[in-house]
C-alpha cells in the first residue's frame, strides 16, 4: 500500500477527531469489554476537547493509504525534541503495516528531532508493542496516582487519583 501524510484540513476537522475516538474505544472495548471504566467524557476513552487541544497546539496529519483516510497523527516539533500527541489508525485497517508506514514518514519528515516521546495508557497492548517492538522507542516512566505526570493537570486532581489507573512515556532517541 502507499501511505502518505496530509495536512489535516479543517473540513475534515470534525470526522478526524470521530475516528480518533472510535480508535481509541474499539482498544479499550477490546480490552475491556462493555464494562470498560475508563472514559474521559460520556463514552469516549480521549474527549473531543482534548483531541482539539492538540490539533491546535500541533501539527495535524491524516495518514492515507491508497487515497482512502485510514488514521490520523499529531506532533508538536520544537527542535531537537517532538512529540508524537495523537497516532491512530482505523480498527478496520489494523495489523496492515499503516501506523509504522506513517511514522518513518513523520519521522523523515523532522530529521532535526533527535528525541521523540509519547504517552499511551497502560491497557493498549497494541500501542506498547507498536512504540516499542516497532517503532524502537523504550518506556521510560509510568505515571499513576502514586507518580503523577507533573505537566499534566488531569493527573494532578484529587478527586480522580483514585480512578487514575496510568500512563506509560516512551522515548526514542534518534542517534
Amino acid at each position: 500500500m502507499n501511505v502518505t501524510l496530509k495536512p489535516l484540513e479543517e473540513n475534515d476537522r470534525e470526522q478526524f477527531i470521530l475516528d480518533n475516538q472510535e480508535a481509541f474505544r474499539y482498544g479499550a472495548l477490546e480490552e475491556f469489554g462493555c464494562r470498560d471504566s475508563h472514559f474521559e467524557e460520556d463514552g469516549e476513552i480521549i474527549s473531543k476537547a482534548t483531541i482539539e487541544r492538540s490539533i491546535d497546539e500541533g501539527q495535524a496529519f491524516r495518514i492515507i493509504a491508497d487515497g482512502e483516510k485510514v488514521g490520523g497523527m499529531v506532533v508538536h516539533v520544537l527542535g531537537e525534541v517532538g512529540e508524537l500527541d495523537l497516532l491512530f489508525v482505523k480498527s478496520s485497517a489494523h495489523s496492515k503495516g499503516l501506523g509504522y508506514s506513517a511514522w518513518c514518514l513523520m519521522e523523515k519528515m523532522h530529521p532535526e528531532v533527535k528525541v521523540w516521546e509519547t504517552v499511551t495508557p497502560y491497557f493498549e497492548k497494541r500501542n506498547i508493542h507498536f512504540y516499542v517492538n516497532r517503532c524502537g522507542f523504550h518506556i521510560v516512566e509510568f505515571f499513576n496516582r502514586f507518580h503523577p505526570d507533573p505537566n499534566d493537570p488531569h493527573d494532578l486532581c484529587d478527586d480522580e487519583a483514585e480512578e487514575f489507573e496510568g500512563m506509560f512515556k516512551f522515548r526514542k532517541d534518534i542517534l
